[in-house]
């Protein structure tokens, strides 16, 4: 006589897999998972830590670059991604995604110039160009010098660092330069990847500081964050109005006034090269992306998490120059995430 089955009921496995359900929505509503943008990342990182303390939801955010966030969110690897390039309308359609701005922010060349302090070195889109295409390779060259007279340049060979990943901080560089030199958009263009003419490529806004800060005579470019935080030597820029300026939150400020994120077709829009005395010429925005087809209760929990962030995170923001969205673009985002996402 059997006293016991070695087989489990089926009431038993009802039971194990309700269990499992339950452990995995759990596990859903107190933590998220995204990648993406390095741009946005000291921005994610300080809204995550309060929002873990507030909402008890953690936020595990990877800085990969804006091309592994665009791919892992593609694969339904990750709940959100982020991406300083914007998506087309119609590719976001094709891959059952949305899009929605997250913070306004800028990037700068940065250098290590010896003798050369931060702010002290002026730039215009056309020499930068020239630079990153290595036409120009010496520190000392004429048309430096052109725009820096009083700045006392040395006689050493320029080391160009950029980024070796997908990268949006690369497309909004590389997108402002085809836009003031026709050289660089005919043999080079704009895209998170490119084939670099010159240089030696770092991973991430993190890796690319960290060569600069290393590497005597180097010059490259981050997002203003990461300048500040790390203390870097950044260049003043002449905009698109003929005035030389810094970067800075109100730069950034300045170019974002003059687009409408509430009149374009899922937020497509693009901030380099923006008219105005003030406005700053490489500015940007991250974009949020989310899978349409994701379970809902994922997408509640990130677009809670964002939320949370337009409406109690802007302080933080700030700290780091991260522009705050103007309310008319925060309520479109909520409208947005009604009609596209149901939430």
């Amino acid at each position: 006589m059997k006293l016991f089955s070695r087989r489990p009921s089926r009431a038993r496995v009802a039971v194990a897999v309700l269990a499992a359900l339950v452990g995995a929505q759990a596990l859903a509503a107190t933590e998220i998972t995204g990648a993406g943008s390095t741009w946005v990342y000291p921005l994610v990182a300080k809204w995550s830590a309060a929002y873990a303390t507030q909402a008890g939801t953690q936020v595990n955010y990877q800085s990969i670059g804006s091309g592994g966030g665009i791919a892992q969110i593609e694969a339904g690897t990750v709940a959100f991604g982020a991406s300083d390039k914007p998506l087309t309308p119609d590719v976001l359609h094709a891959h059952h995604l949305i899009q929605f701005p997250t913070a306004i922010a800028g990037e700068d060349v940065v250098y290590n110039i010896p003798g050369v302090g931060p702010g002290e070195l002026v730039v215009s889109g056309p020499l930068i160009a020239d630079i990153f295409m290595g036409k120009i390779t010496k520190w000392n060259d004429p048309a430096i010098r052109r725009l820096n007279p009083r700045v006392r340049l040395p006689n050493m060979s320029i080391s160009v660092i950029h980024r070796a990943d997908g990268s949006g901080t690369t497309f909004t560089f590389a997108d402002y330069l085809s836009k003031v030199s026709p050289q660089w958009k005919a043999q080079v263009g704009a895209n998170t990847s490119i084939a670099w003419p010159t240089g030696l490529g770092g991973k991430g806004n993190e890796g690319v500081a960290s060569y600069v800060q290393h590497i005597r005579g180097s010059i490259g470019y981050v997002e203003y964050a990461y300048i500040l935080e790390n203390h870097m030597s950044y260049a003043r820029m002449i905009n698109s109005a003929g005035r030389t300026v810094s970067p800075s939150l109100q730069g950034f400020q300045a170019a974002a006034a003059n687009v409408d994120f509430t009149k374009a077709q899922d937020f497509y829009v693009i901030l380099t090269d923006q008219p105005g005395e003030e406005s700053w010429p490489i500015s940007g925005c991250t974009w949020q992306i989310l899978r349409t087809d994701a379970p809902k209760s994922v997408n509640e929990a990130v677009t809670q998490f964002f939320l949370w962030g337009f409406q109690h995170g802007q302080e933080m923001a700030k700290s780091i120059a991260f522009g705050p969205l103007p309310p008319s673009t925060v309520e479109a985002i909520e409208a947005y995430w009604k009609q596209t996402l149901g939430i």
